[in-house]
């Protein structure tokens, strides 16, 4: 596999040091940015292949960073930020970030982050083949060879861990989904953090699939256990 291009944008010069070391360490190949100026210049002069964002930049906020390289890339972008609660989680999802790791945090953990980022396209490739050229549940459909998903006639706008994880429920409809199991699939382990971030993504997918997210249609809670997607009678219109 192609080892990826990687803009490192951090201001902390020991935090950046531990990244920037790591990735050459592993033959990575990067470029580093200061502030935010600098991380919206190298993304869009070099277009790099994953982004590595720590969200309390000198210039400006993280999540204005990641509103503007949405603006032309769908690059992936990893925020590191010291910032651990589920709202700040949420709002950086939410405006186009694709996973969050959180202060602090090991060397492993990272690059296993990395590695989930670089093979996103390697494994909508092999595995969405192998579940059907599409998937209808209700109004919900999964068009794996586009890799886009749409709720009647409105395409879903999910990051690649959101989409990974409806296409996992999806596989497997009507069954209950542990845990443990979700997190090994999507991130290849199930460290404490790796369950933290699956209740945030969750419910970050579950804002923009359900029209009451309190009142569920397509994703069940089982508490403590895991989540299941539901099995809609093709003739059940929804009375939202």
């Amino acid at each position: 596999m192609t080892k990826p291009l990687i803009l490192v944008v951090e201001d902390d010069k020991p935090v950046s040091k531990l990244i920037t070391t790591t990735l050459r360490t592993h033959d990575y190949n990067y470029i580093a940015a200061m502030n935010g100026a600098e991380a919206i210049m190298e993304a869009s002069s070099h277009n790099p292949d994953i982004v590595l964002l720590d969200l309390g930049l000198p210039d400006m906020d993280g999540v204005d960073v990641i509103k503007k390289i949405r603006t032309w890339s769908n690059m992936p972008i990893i925020v590191i930020s010291a910032r651990s609660e589920d709202r700040d989680k949420i709002e950086a999802l939410d405006n186009g970030a694709d996973d969050y790791l959180t202060k602090p945090f090991s060397v492993e953990e990272l690059l296993a982050r990395i590695r989930v980022a670089q093979r996103r396209l390697s494994i909508m490739q092999t595995e969405q083949p192998q579940q059907g050229s599409v998937f209808t549940n209700g109004e919900l459909k999964i068009d794996y060879a586009s890799g886009i998903a749409s709720l009647g006639e409105e395409q879903i706008h999910l990051t690649p861990i959101e989409y990974k994880l409806l296409c996992l429920l999806a596989a497997n409809v009507g069954k209950v989904l542990t845990h443990t199991y979700i997190t090994q699939k999507v991130w290849g382990s199930s460290w404490e953090n790796d369950i933290a971030s699956l209740r945030v993504f969750m419910a970050t997918l579950r804002k923009k699939l359900e029209a009451s997210p309190d009142s569920p249609r397509y994703i069940q809670t089982h508490i403590g256990v895991g989540y299941r997607m539901l099995r809609i009678d093709p003739g059940d219109r929804d009375e939202q």
